[in-house]
């Protein structure tokens, strides 16, 4: 006889498949990354009242794709200006694009970890190297 487990964790950040009785796997993990990043991103959880009917917090932030990332990216996070020593403003000016290329990234790399079908989520060796590419 096959013993079973309810789901663990929270559930905001736990992978549809595993209501439907799937086999704890690491897509469930990337599911996992990808919603907690969306709402470090955004500064908005999964239970935020705005997330009604089928508007979530992946489709919120997967709507901003491709171009309006940076209008759902948290104040907090674009508003921090990167200043360089003697107020050298190319080198200011180039680090906050690195900066907003960074928040963009994240905000995508959010998306594509947080899709409902398993199969479709990036891989974590694609996450590691995306995230070291704007290191």
């Amino acid at each position: 006889m096959k013993a079973t487990l309810g789901i663990r964790g929270t559930i905001e950040y736990t992978a549809p498949e595993y209501g439907l009785g799937s086999e704890v796997s690491t897509h469930g993990d990337v599911y996992s990354y990808g919603s907690l990043l969306l709402e470090m991103m955004t500064r908005k959880k999964p239970t935020d009242l705005m997330f009604e009917g089928d508007l979530n917090l992946h489709n919120f932030a997967r709507m901003a794709l491709p171009n309006w990332e940076m209008e759902i990216v948290d104040p907090i996070l674009i508003n921090e200006e990167v200043t360089a020593p003697n107020n050298h403003r190319m080198m200011s000016q180039a680090r906050n694009n690195m900066k907003k290329e960074c928040l963009i990234s994240m905000v995508r790399i959010g998306v594509a970890c947080s899709m409902e079908s398993p199969q479709d989520r990036m891989s974590i060796t694609h996450i590691t190297s995306e995230l070291q590419s704007h290191a």
